[in-house]
């Protein structure tokens, strides 16, 4: 009996019960300190992958073919290799084109891109665990979604001191060429019966240049020396707080940060600026001298990115420039849209180069919304 009561109150060993509990709540710690800590870095850089995918399809929207998104269309294929390209735990995530996808944004405008990047047990490549092994969890799925936007923008930077006017709908030699001239006169000053017709970038039916529909049209452009307004003629003007010959031949060869809305008057520099102009061309031809026009790919080739060739000319709206002469004013010119251009070369006074799609910025107060028609484009996440 006494030796009963002993037993029962003997506390030896107890001592390992609580080191076995003890080692029980050490291994969930470090499960936690480890595992979570382990799996949210996947998370993160799983997202980066996403969004690298998003961004990369938005950008081949504009930049190459804004209407192909099928499997094997650069959208898709940018996409992929962009979010593959970002290791999640030191392996590439699965992205295939189906997890692509093109929503449309709250316009109802298809110029969104969705990626979806997966590490996950199902597609052979979950992330495995440490700690959580002993617990029978071998590997975590890991998902990261990301949705980038190609948006019209509405602000422009590094802007040409030299402008053109925008595209027109031709009435009277249809259809449209860069020979044609805009009418809405006769010699006399009259209306005339069938006027060639301009609707600007904010409105429905925009008639202006465009980016998928113009890329690698080649321009040639050449001072005004005529009374007729035609696509090929340009107008100096003066960039704010920059004027005269020497700033002139600066703002061509390099960028002017001045933030330029859509709809500002430009004002004009006096005279043709002939010489300027070639002087700074051929200084901003000198920055990137082997840049050439692919025909066969239509696009840029440059060993700079972006090349300094590609540029920002403000268009300007022909009706307000006509109508404003016809009524006794200034030809003022209107600021109505920002066209991407690649200087190919100078062939005499002339500046030969072809249309290419160009990024814009997107500003908040006191630039107004974006236009509809907007040539520039803005890449960014919006998911």
């Amino acid at each position: 009996m006494n030796r009963l009561c002993r037993l029962r109150d003997d506390q030896s060993g107890m001592s390992y019960v609580f080191i076995g509990m003890g080692m029980m709540a050490f291994l969930s710690a470090s499960m936690l300190a480890i595992d979570v800590g382990m799996l949210m870095t996947s998370r993160n850089q799983a997202q980066n992958a996403a969004d690298a995918a998003a961004l990369a399809g938005a950008t081949a929207l504009v930049y190459d073919d804004f209407d192909d998104r099928s499997p094997t269309g650069p959208a898709v294929t940018s996409a992929i290799r962009a979010g593959t390209a970002n290791a999640v735990m030191g392996a590439a995530p699965s992205v295939t084109p189906a997890d692509i996808q093109f929503p449309n944004d709250p316009t109802g405008q298809p110029t969104r891109v969705r990626a979806t990047v997966y590490r996950t047990a199902s597609r052979g490549n979950g992330v495995a665990n440490l700690i959580a092994t002993f617990f029978g969890m071998q590997r975590s799925d890991i998902v990261a979604t990301a949705t980038a936007e190609a948006s019209p923008a509405n602000a422009m930077t590094c802007v040409k001191p030299f402008t053109v006017p925008d595209r027109w709908i031709e009435r009277q030699t249809p259809p449209w060429d860069p020979n044609d001239t805009f009418d809405l006169f006769d010699s006399s000053g009259r209306p005339l019966a069938n006027p060639d017709v301009y609707i600007d970038a904010t409105q429905s039916g925009y008639t202006g240049y465009n980016a998928e529909r113009d890329k690698g049209m080649v321009v040639r452009l050449k001072a005004d020396n005529t009374t007729k307004l035609a696509p090929s003629t340009y107008q100096p003007w003066a960039i704010p707080g920059s004027s005269g010959g020497n700033d002139y031949r600066w703002n061509i060869a390099n960028c002017n940060t001045n933030v330029m809305p859509f709809g500002f008057i430009m004002t004009q520099e006096p005279g043709n600026m002939v010489g300027p102009t070639r002087q700074g061309m051929d200084d901003l031809i000198a920055r990137d001298p082997t840049a050439y026009w692919d025909t066969a790919r239509n696009e840029v080739v440059s060993q700079m990115n972006p090349s300094p060739r590609i540029v920002a000319i403000p268009l300007f709206d022909p009706e307000y420039f006509e109508t404003g002469k016809q009524n006794g004013r200034n030809a003022d010119l209107k600021a109505v849209n920002f066209l991407g251009f690649f200087v190919e070369e100078m062939r005499g006074n002339e500046v030969v180069g072809r249309v290419t799609p160009i990024g814009g910025l997107r500003k908040g107060t006191g630039y107004g919304p974006a236009p509809e028609g907007a040539f520039p484009k803005v890449i960014r996440l919006v998911q």
